[in-house]
């Protein structure tokens, strides 16, 4: 797909094919598209947990509020910041708010590689970070950004959801 393929057709897939695992070759493009997102200063404050343990999968959907399909999905790509990294040149606002925005950016990169390379995935950020971290066994330095579960879809694409128009969301200065 050309990139403009890819953007309209990212949609947030929730049912995943049980059938059909993701290829290791797939996840390391995935990982590899997550690494070339930019960030501030080039700090790359960024760790990817690559989770296909079944049981490891069952207690993210828990933490994530019982979104069981984060369990259904092959893959689940759980985005780390590492706050500490970007205050070491920014301080607080680095570690509060540098950190996440790089991180984010890194989750739409992964986002828009599974598209292209005809998976789903969905972008969860409704969990609870501690029992994230304890599923996961997070060093403290760690802190859980996202949970990406990945796969093929259950059943194709989904329609194109509407999005505001440009005129409700962008104001031209000069």
């Amino acid at each position: 797909m050309d990139f403009w393929e890819v953007i309209a057709a990212r949609h947030s897939v929730r049912e995943f094919d049980p059938r059909r695992d993701v290829p290791a070759e797939f996840i390391r493009r995935i990982l590899e598209a997550a690494i070339a997102a930019p960030s501030a200063g080039n700090r790359q404050p960024w760790h990817f947990f690559v989770v296909r343990d079944a049981q490891t999968r069952t207690c993210l959907a828990a933490a994530a509020y019982g979104q069981v399909f984060v369990s259904q999905a092959p893959v689940v790509i759980a985005v780390c910041a590492e706050p500490d990294r970007s205050a070491a040149r920014y301080g607080y606002r680095g570690k509060m708010l540098y950190c996440l925005q790089d991180t984010a950016a890194a989750t739409e990169h992964i986002l828009l590689a599974a598209t292209a390379l005809g998976l789903g995935a969905c972008w969860v950020g409704a969990f609870d970070e501690d029992e994230v971290s304890q599923c996961l066994s997070l060093p403290p330095a760690l802190r859980p950004v996202a949970l990406v579960p990945i796969g093929y879809p259950a059943h194709g694409r989904p329609a194109a959801r509407s999005r505001r128009p440009l005129s409700e969301v962008v104001t031209f200065i000069g």
